[in-house]
C-alpha cells in the first residue's frame, strides 16, 4: 500500500527532529537526505522554521532553535514522569516495594519510569521495557480499562506465546477480575519469587493513562500486608489522577495510607 504524501506540516516536523537528532551542527544537503526532501524544498522549510525559532542556522549549518529549547524544557518539567515521580516515590517509601509507572503503547504497555529501594536490587526494573498483558500486573491493569472492543491488538501476544484465553484460568477472566476488584494482581506469573499489583490511572473523561504498579517479593503479598498494600495503591493513583487533573492539595500517600 502507497503511503500518503507528506503534508507541509509533515516536512516541517521532519526537519525540527532531523536537526534535533545530528550529533553535530547539520547541513542543508544533509538534512534534505535524512528527511527525502529536494534541497530546494527543504530549503524553504527551514526558512519558515528559522524565522519561527524552532531552526537556527550558524553558518551553513543547523541546530535546534530557541523555541524548540523551550517547548522541550517545558516538556521535561510537565511531562508524565515528572508529574508522576513524586507519587511513585511515595508509594515506594510507604510500602518499601519497588514501584513503576507504565503506558500503553503498541501492543503492549512500556515501563516508562521506576523507583527501586536497595532491598530489591535483585529484581529487574524493566525500565524501557515493553511487556505483554498475559505476563504482567500493569499492561492487565491498563486494557482491563479499555473497552473491549479496543483491547484485541492486546491479546494477540498472548494468542502468539500460546497462553489461553477463554475458561477460568484464561486472560478474559483475568481482565474481568480486574475490571471487578479495581486492581491486577500477579504472584510469580513472570518470574517465580516475584509478585506485583496494579492500578490504573485515568483522565477525566474516564479512559487509561497509565498504570501505577508495586513490585516485590511473593511473601510481600502475604495476608494484610495485601491488604494495606492495595489501600495504599488505590490513595496513590487516586493521587495521581487529581494532579494529572490539575487538582491541588493531594500528595502521595504516606506510612500509614493517608495523604502526607
Amino acid at each position: 500500500m502507497s503511503q500518503a504524501p507528506r503534508s507541509a506540516v509533515d516536512k516541517a516536523l521532519d526537519l525540527v527532529e532531523a536537526v534535533a537528532r545530528a550529533d553535530r551542527p547539520a547541513r542543508l544537503a544533509d538534512l534534505a537526505r535524512s528527511v527525502d526532501l529536494h534541497r530546494a524544498t527543504a530549503y524553504r522549510i527551514l526558512l519558515d522554521l528559522v524565522r519561527r525559532g524552532w531552526v537556527l542556522r550558524v553558518g551553513d549549518t543547523y541546530l535546534p532553535g530557541a523555541a524548540a529549547l523551550q517547548v522541550s524544557a517545558a516538556a521535561l518539567h510537565h511531562s508524565l514522569t515528572a508529574l508522576a515521580r513524586p507519587v511513585l516515590e511515595g508509594l515506594s517509601g510507604a510500602t518499601g516495594l519497588m514501584v513503576n509507572l507504565q503506558v500503553l503503547e503498541g501492543d503492549r504497555a512500556r515501563v516508562v519510569d521506576v523507583v527501586r529501594p536497595e532491598r530489591l536490587a535483585m529484581i529487574s526494573h524493566l525500565r524501557g521495557e515493553a511487556l505483554p498483558v498475559h505476563r504482567f500486573a500493569g499492561p492487565l491493569a491498563l486494557v482491563a480499562a479499555l473497552p473491549a472492543d479496543a483491547r484485541a491488538p492486546y491479546l494477540r501476544p498472548a494468542e502468539e506465546a500460546g497462553y489461553p484465553l477463554d475458561g477460568a484460568d484464561g486472560l478474559l477472566a483475568d481482565l474481568a477480575r480486574v475490571e471487578r476488584t479495581g486492581v491486577a494482581l500477579e504472584r510469580g506469573r513472570n518470574e517465580k519469587p516475584v509478585a506485583s499489583i496494579s492500578r490504573v490511572v485515568r483522565s477525566r473523561d474516564g479512559s487509561p493513562v497509565c498504570a501505577l504498579t508495586a513490585v516485590g517479593l511473593d511473601t510481600d503479598f502475604d495476608g494484610p500486608a495485601l491488604d494495606g498494600l492495595t489501600e495504599r495503591l488505590l490513595a496513590a493513583a487516586g493521587s495521581l489522577e487529581d494532579v494529572l487533573a490539575g487538582r491541588s492539595g493531594t500528595a502521595a500517600p504516606g506510612p500509614e495510607g493517608g495523604a502526607r
